[in-house]
């Protein structure tokens, strides 16, 4: 399974850009990827989405850094071993839109498959089959497991701010393991146990 998390310029993939791309193989954790790329020209930039990802406009107009379609050309490099290519992660159509718009504004094809696996689906059945009640944001009438949330709910802190990519994408592959095997994978996350097998 390939674990991955992108930060944009914002979240419309048709209109912002990728600004970095984190991503590990789950099969063989200690293989990741990550970069940074400056955005396409004409891409909107989101101050709200760069907020969250700490990136400043001069940072992701940085002529410099990489270009999107370089990014997108790397990581697909990068893909070429992994065996399971099945993206998962949270929120992960996201993240598979917003690389499917860059492999496309790069000409290249887009090689990945559209079924994903979503941390939020697998934490929110694993609470249900644990006799628990997902919580539930109010104010928008649907699920409030963000990543923050299964994260707690998986026994790790909130993720760190501002959001990195690469983290984003190990916090991921961490629950992914703990919700579906009930293991630790990841020497990063050792120290905080899994609540359920307490």
């Amino acid at each position: 399974m390939l674990i991955i998390d992108i930060e944009g310029s914002g979240v419309n993939y048709q209109k912002h850009s990728i600004v970095s791309l984190g991503a590990l193989d789950l099969d063989n954790p200690g293989n990741r990827f990550y970069a940074e790329c400056h955005v396409w020209d004409g891409a909107h930039i989101d101050p709200e989405g760069l907020a969250v990802n700490g990136f400043t406009e001069a940072e992701v107009t940085d002529p410099n850094k990489m270009t999107e379609a370089e990014l997108v050309r790397n990581f697909i490099g990068w893909s070429q071993d992994v065996k399971d290519k099945t993206l998962a992660g949270q929120n992960v159509s996201y993240d598979r839109d917003m690389l499917k718009a860059a492999t496309e504004r790069a000409g290249m094809n887009f090689s990945f498959a559209y079924r994903t696996i979503d941390t939020h689906t697998l934490c929110w059945m694993h609470m249900v089959k644990a006799g628990l009640n997902p919580p539930i944001d109010e104010e928008h009438q649907r699920s409030a497991l963000n990543l923050d949330a299964v994260l707690n709910y998986c026994g790790i802190p909130d993720e760190p701010e501002p959001h990195n990519a690469l983290t984003g994408a190990m916090s991921h592959a961490e629950v992914i393991s703990r919700l579906l095997n009930d293991k630790k994978l990841l020497p990063e996350f050792e120290q905080f146990d899994i609540p359920w097998q307490s």
